[in-house]
């Protein structure tokens, strides 16, 4: 009933986190069109400040890093101040978010803002993914390749966002190089087939990821800076033919960094009872020291078994998170989760965003949901 391990306290950055289970990063596109949170946010937020680490859906850095509607930003004062409320209530019940920075790259419709322009990418290559528009989910648009001054300019958009991030009251950052968005799409050879110090080998491929990373620890030092990588490449396109090689020298790179956390994606159906995903990830994880956050459909059992084994420091849970906002509380003492609605999880009201039920304990011992 206790499942200790999931709440053994640990230090992660400059944070000692009370539990072991994260909330993941999780698009929901309830913000305002200009970017501006949504004032519910506080409330979503908030319910689920018990886990031991919050991790912010994926914040836009800047209006080219923006590929679905309503999703929030990080680079205006009001996209600051509209998340100024969402920390504070966080804090006042208890909990630590970071603030996951991202820029979406060829994962874009032309059709999303600012009106009309192409997506930006490595490489002029068209993935074959969709998004979510106005319109529903569209065919994703062909991207133009970036020159080298805008890839500083795009640095220097995180480094900026990094900024507004941590005036808006974030306890520290996820820097999004995952799901084959902008970062990781210069690391897959499949969407970056340039031909200067940013493509080619691995060692160039993942040089503006490290560059990024290394302006963002500038900001605010490495211990209140985490990553997420998704090696197996397994969404929106990008292709890796050798995620051992590529990701083992990331890793070790960043491993030298002294990050707060690394945070893997280590596969979108999970990695439970499939020895080849598991032995990848395991070959990959070698190369980093530090603490080492799972993802990929990890349940109570399986979320207990790998913390008590050394497999990870914590898991970051999704849907399950989603539907149950005390889902430290209920895995504790056994209590079943909600269900969750996946007609809900994208744009709409509070409906599937706020309202899902807490459980309680009564004085007889059983677990009540209401």
């Amino acid at each position: 009933m206790a499942h200790d391990n999931l709440f053994v306290p640990h230090g992660v950055g400059d944070l000692t986190v009370p539990n072991r289970v994260f909330l993941a990063p999780m698009a929901r596109n309830r913000a305002h069109d200009d970017g501006t949170p949504w004032a519910d946010a506080a409330i979503y937020y908030a319910q689920r400040a018990s886990a031991g680490l919050m991790i912010s859906e994926a914040v836009d850095v800047s209006p080219l890093g923006k590929g679905y509607i309503k999703t929030p930003g990080i680079y205006t004062e009001s996209h600051v101040e509209g998340w100024k409320p969402i920390t504070a209530a966080v804090h006042a019940n208890g909990g630590r978010i970071y603030c996951q920075l991202g820029h979406v790259g060829r994962i874009r419709n032309s059709s999303v803002e600012p009106e009309g322009e192409p997506p930006v990418a490595p490489s002029a290559i068209r993935a074959e993914a969709k998004t979510f528009t106005h319109d529903g989910f569209q065919d994703v648009s062909r991207p133009r390749a970036l020159n080298v001054d805008e890839l500083h300019q795009i640095m220097a958009n995180y480094a900026h966002a990094t900024r507004c991030a941590m005036r808006a009251g974030f306890d520290g950052v996820e820097i999004h190089s995952a799901n084959g968005y902008l970062l990781n799409q210069f690391l897959a050879p499949g969407s970056n087939t340039r031909d200067d110090a940013y493509g080619g080998g691995i060692e160039h491929r993942c040089r503006f990821v490290l560059e990024v990373v290394d302006r963002v620890i500038q900001e605010i030092g490495a211990h209140k800076v985490g990553i997420r990588l998704s090696p197996l490449g397994e969404v929106n396109d990008v292709d890796e033919p050798d995620p051992e090689a590529l990701y083992g020298h990331l890793v070790s790179e960043l491993d030298k960094r002294g990050l707060a956390y690394l945070h893997m994606a280590e596969s979108f159906s999970g990695i439970a009872g499939n020895p080849e995903k598991t032995a990848t990830i395991n070959a990959i994880r070698k190369h980093w020291y530090g603490f080492y956050v799972a993802n990929g459909n990890y349940s109570l059992a399986t979320a207990e078994k790998s913390i008590a084994e050394g497999w990870c420091h914590a898991v970051a849970i999704g849907r399950l998170f989603l539907s149950t906002p005390d889902l430290p509380s209920r895995w504790h003492h056994d209590i079943e989760l909600n269900e969750p609605n996946k007609d809900t999880f994208y744009g709409g009201t509070h409906a599937g965003y706020t309202d899902y039920p807490f459980a309680t304990l009564g004085r007889d011992g059983h677990s009540y949901v209401g």
